[in-house]
């Protein structure tokens, strides 16, 4: 069975897949500059919201990192979400 936050929208991943909310990079420096998306190429970050079945190395609510084109983007009510594979996590944050 997967888990969910209380928070998630109702969205169940299968297998080893990971809910994930997105969290978009900033598009301007905090002094106002534009960074074009070529600048853009670190790792993405986002916390996840529910896991599949199989999912063994991460848990619900913790942040994680990975590849800025790792999975599919979705939009559910005008949020941003991502479902990736486990094994494009690259690694947990904290």
């Amino acid at each position: 069975m997967s888990e969910a936050t209380a928070t998630a929208v109702k969205f169940r991943p299968l297998k080893e897949r990971v809910f994930v909310r997105y969290e978009a990079e900033p598009e301007k420096t905090a002094s106002g500059l534009y960074i074009p998306d070529a600048a853009k190429e670190k790792p993405q970050k986002g916390t996840i919201e529910a896991i599949g079945s199989e999912v063994k190395d991460v848990k619900v609510g913790e942040t994680i990192l990975f590849d800025k084109y790792s999975g599919s983007k979705i939009n559910i009510d005008d949020e941003e979400f991502l479902i990736i594979k486990e094994e494009d996590i690259l690694g947990v944050v904290g």
